[in-house]
């Protein structure tokens, strides 16, 4: 029998969680490995724009506006920040050791301003590589000032990025372990009538209770599991409903991202059989996750099985609708994508989720997404996967 908790008095048990901060020293290698490349690939330069690629290599984050700012990494040498004259004070506030600062008044131009730091720091023929989330408000007169030499940052970024530390994977499992208790204190809390809207206030709360900054909680009851992101209109739950719930928060930038499908009361055998083929091809992926095998493979894999179980075939629904995964780091979702097409080799270091969701539209969808990170010999999960649909947090959590 599952033990029903008030939300409240669940909330009272939670407790904050920790994991030491990504240091000055990670920051500084990671910067020397990404020169390090450039001067490999011949690139002069790296533009940075406000985004989270500039969190990883300098460790503060700017807001996005209609105004450029951001950093330049050099091929050599030290970084140069870009910044509105009066956004100057503020970001020196936020860097974590003193820089070099190239300001511009509200009537100058600040892309002639990149190129010119990149010529004079790296030659007149030196080549810029774009971050590639630069808006293309700034990317278009940026490529004009460079008079086109510009490329792509995505390669250099993306193969160091998506390799994580030991530091961040450890930043990474308190995430994911605190987002797994908050999925756990959820089923254990449910009753009937319960409206999604209280269950996402409750996730948001169970989060900062253990001092995550909640990022994101999406609830589905019944047919509306069917659909991936969920419906635009709150629900009540009823005895035998499906239930999808979706979750993740921030530790240091660095989110969790889970999600667990179960029913609520006791499950039809038409609900026990589906669920059970979403868990063999979430058990499939796991097995295809081996080191060296292209990215493509492990969804694969989960494809197969669904098809093989009379779902699909490719793309179709009833069956899988989506990509199995997606990498996770500062981003949600960031590169490895374990997509077809995908024939990055799987790399010790990696993180991505395992999430071959099975949609059939007017009845159901069975969501069971966990993150795997790759170690020496293999996947490891960050959190124990779903046990069963009556005991999705294993025997442990139920009590007579």
């Amino acid at each position: 029998m599952t033990v029903h908790t008030d939300f409240d008095q669940a909330l009272r048990g939670f407790q904050p969680v920790s994991a030491p901060a990504i240091t000055d020293a990670e920051f500084a290698a990671r910067r020397a490995a990404l020169q390090q490349s450039m001067r490999r690939e011949g690139v002069g330069a790296v533009w940075l724009d406000a985004s989270t690629s500039l969190v990883y290599f300098l460790g503060h984050a700017l807001g996005r506006s209609e105004r450029i700012h951001g950093a330049l990494i050099f091929a050599e040498g030290e970084p140069l920040h870009l910044s509105p004259t009066f956004e100057e004070p503020k970001l020196r506030s936020l860097l974590r050791q003193p820089g070099e600062i190239a300001c511009w008044e509200e009537d100058e131009d600040p892309h002639a301003l990149i190129a010119a730091a990149v010529r004079a720091r790296c030659g007149e023929s030196a080549t810029l590589a774009l971050d590639d989330t630069t808006p293309w408000l700034f990317a278009a007169p940026i490529s004009a000032a460079m008079e086109g030499r510009v490329i792509p940052a995505k390669g250099l970024i993306s193969a160091l990025r998506q390799i994580k530390s030991p530091a961040e994977i450890a930043i990474m499992q308190a995430a994911m372990t605190a987002s797994w208790q908050v999925q756990r204190a959820v089923w254990q809390g449910l009753r009937t009538g319960v409206s999604t809207t209280e269950v996402c206030a409750f996730i948001d709360a169970a989060h900062r209770a253990q001092g995550l900054s909640p990022l994101f909680a999406a609830v589905q009851f019944g047919e509306a599991t069917a659909y991936p992101h969920g419906v635009p209109y709150p629900q009540q739950l009823q005895p035998g409903d499906m239930l999808l719930v979706d979750m993740g928060a921030r530790l240091h930038g660095y989110p969790s991202d889970i999600t667990r499908t179960y029913v609520f009361g006791t499950p039809t055998p038409r609900q026990r059989e589906l669920w059970e083929h979403e868990r063999a091809a979430h058990a499939a992926a796991f097995a295809a996750a081996r080191i060296g095998a292209p990215c493509e493979s492990v969804d694969q894999a989960a494809r197969d099985h669904l098809t093989q179980a009379g779902f699909g075939p490719g793309y179709a629904v009833p069956g899988l609708p989506h990509r199995t995964g997606h990498g996770l780091g500062l981003d949600i979702h960031e590169d490895p994508f374990i997509v077809k097409g995908n024939r990055t080799p799987l790399a010790p270091g990696m993180c991505f989720s395992i999430e071959p969701m099975l949609c059939l539209y007017g009845e159901c969808g069975i969501r069971l997404e966990d993150i795997v990170f790759m170690a020496e010999d293999g996947p490891r999960w960050f959190c124990p996967p779903a046990h069963d649909i009556e005991r999705p947090f294993g025997p442990d959590a139920n009590v007579a």
